[in-house]
């Protein structure tokens, strides 16, 4: 309540402060040359009154309702009237002044009330200036409006981002430890001396998902080696039905790109791979260059059509999207005994 009142004691003493300073402005002007001060009183007010009440016209009805809403000729032809009205009121106030205080003798008036354009012309410049003021007014508004929207939409789009992508990194997270777990598992219940190796890579692997994957990036020697222990997991538990080629060869050490990207598509090949001729045949190749990163898997497959709309691989794809949008570009073939993916990503 008490910001409205101060916000209209703000908005009335502007009002009184614009009358005050055009009647000034025309007390100042028509006094040239101008030796009756009651005249000039009563012709400044009457000129004031006129300017007042057409520029708020303008300000207030015709600016905001036909203008500013695009609706140019009804603007026009009001505009035409408004004219109309201000020559026909200033001509009455010459009028005025020249029967009641010049006794009609038109040689003791002012010279500059003589001519009845430089005073349409200095009532008309007071309207256009605060119309003009009304519309930079306006447009001002109308850019921190749009940008306080657009900021809004931006932080918006961010937060749906930032929700999707941990969505998606939860998608990811299980297929990795069911397996894993799985495989301990057998290997806990054979009582085998491979378990604690198994539950050590294991930890190293929940680490850098615990603590690695929230950073936006991290170094791809690091991704590597989480890929290496990745696969040697999946080696223990496929045994001797298992060929894996990782090859890899790095143009820079510094190399960086986002967390637990490449190990999704090798998770892929493992989970959707097949086993031909007693083996399941998988190769990896990742190669960079001065910024680009090349990353191709290739595994053993029966083929399927639903093979490349699994939901990994969409989600995979759409993590891509928001990572590296415009920055990457994903190939996934799939023949008769051979699935591959072919990542290339601007780093």
């Amino acid at each position: 309540m008490q910001n409205k009142q101060i916000s209209f004691f703000k908005s009335f003493l502007s009002h009184i402060v614009f009358g005050v300073l055009v009647w000034l402005f025309f007390y100042g002007f028509f006094s040239v040359g101008a030796s009756n001060k009651e005249f000039l009183f009563w012709f400044s007010t009457i000129l004031a009154v006129i300017t007042w009440v057409a520029s708020y016209a303008f300000v207030y009805d015709l600016l905001p309702k036909y203008l500013l809403t695009k609706q140019n000729q009804k603007f026009i032809l009001y505009t035409l009237y408004s004219v109309v009205f201000i020559t026909s009121a200033v001509l009455i106030t010459v009028a005025f002044g020249f029967v009641f205080f010049f006794n009609l003798e038109y040689q003791q008036m002012p010279t500059l009330i003589k001519n009845p354009y430089v005073i349409l012309v200095s009532v008309l410049l007071i309207v256009t200036l605060a119309s003009t003021f009304k519309i930079l007014k306006y447009n001002y508004k109308s850019l921190e409006e749009n940008k306080a929207l657009e900021n809004k939409f931006l932080q918006t789009q961010l937060q749906l981002k930032e929700q999707e992508l941990k969505f998606l990194k939860m998608q990811i997270h299980p297929h990795f430890l069911f397996n894993s777990l799985n495989t301990i598992y057998g290997f806990a219940l054979k009582k085998s001396d491979e378990a604690p190796e198994m539950i050590l890579k294991l930890s190293n692997l929940l680490d850098y998902i615990l603590y690695q994957i929230n950073k936006p990036k991290v170094s791809l020697q690091e991704e590597i080696h989480h890929l290496e222990d990745y696969i040697s997991l999946e080696k223990m538990r496929f045994n001797d039905t298992l060929k894996v080629n990782f090859d890899y060869e790095l143009n820079s050490e510094k190399a960086q790109i986002a967390p637990m990207l490449l190990i999704p598509f090798v998770e892929n090949s493992f989970k959707h791979g097949k086993i031909l001729e007693n083996t399941l045949k998988i190769n990896i190749n990742l190669k960079t260059t001065q910024n680009k990163l090349f990353f191709k898997v290739e595994n053993s497959s029966i083929y399927k059509e639903e093979s490349k709309k699994g939901i990994g691989l969409e989600n995979i794809r759409k993590r891509l999207e928001m990572l590296y949008p415009n920055k990457h570009q994903l190939t996934i073939n799939n023949s008769r005994n051979l699935f591959s993916v072919h990542l290339k990503v601007e780093v």
